[in-house]
């Protein structure tokens, strides 16, 4: 009788509940680190969708692009996440040599000239708004709330003392202002209103 090789997409490392960080470090699968960047890369996925509908708006190309960006940086804050750092109580300097992600300042600033480039080309907001409108704009709506979770889970993450780099939460928090402008922006692009509350 022939074996067939085993695959590489199940190591059985995992089946008692824990899983491996960069390094090798094995911590419980719901860990806070855990729970940050499985947050993190469940966003990715949403951008990834979100992307796939943008992609068909017209007038969207340039959120196009940028939306292929942040799944790049998505990858890298989950690496960065998924990677141990020093637990630091709230006195405790941070050492000089800890890096960052791999997230640049730059990268902040695209998210907000985009947020201004479409707060400009929508109407003024005067009420609140229910998530809603067409495929692609309710799509950004879904992703947004992912983004405040993840947001969350890795404010959790510092909670328990683990250092965690200004700019994951500074970037997650813009991104989550854009995608609630994207929606905006789609639904005005397809001219779809915005659905008012109450």
């Amino acid at each position: 009788m022939q074996y067939m090789k085993k695959s590489m997409l199940y190591t059985r490392t995992g089946d008692r509940g824990t899983t491996a960080l960069v390094g090798g470090t094995r911590v419980a699968k719901n860990s806070p680190r855990v729970s940050a960047y499985g947050s993190v890369d469940e966003l990715n996925a949403h951008i990834g969708l979100l992307h796939a509908h943008v992609g068909g708006v017209e007038g969207a190309g340039e959120d196009a692009v940028l939306l292929l960006r942040v799944n790049s940086l998505m990858f890298n804050l989950g690496a960065y996440l998924a990677t141990p750092s020093p637990m630091l109580g709230p006195d405790e300097p941070v050492p000089s040599d800890l890096k960052g992600p791999t997230v640049e300042e730059a990268d902040l600033e695209a998210l907000e000239h985009a947020i201004d480039r479409l707060d400009g080309s929508v109407p003024p907001q005067k009420t609140f708004i229910l998530p809603g409108g067409t495929i692609a704009a309710s799509v950004a709506h879904v992703t947004r709330t992912v983004c405040r979770r993840a947001e969350r889970d890795v404010l959790s993450l510092a909670d328990t003392g683990a250092y965690v780099h200004p700019m994951v939460t500074r970037y997650l928090n813009r991104l989550s202002d854009y995608l609630f402008i994207l929606a905006r922006s789609l639904n005005h692009l397809a001219g779809v209103s915005d659905i008012p509350w109450p």
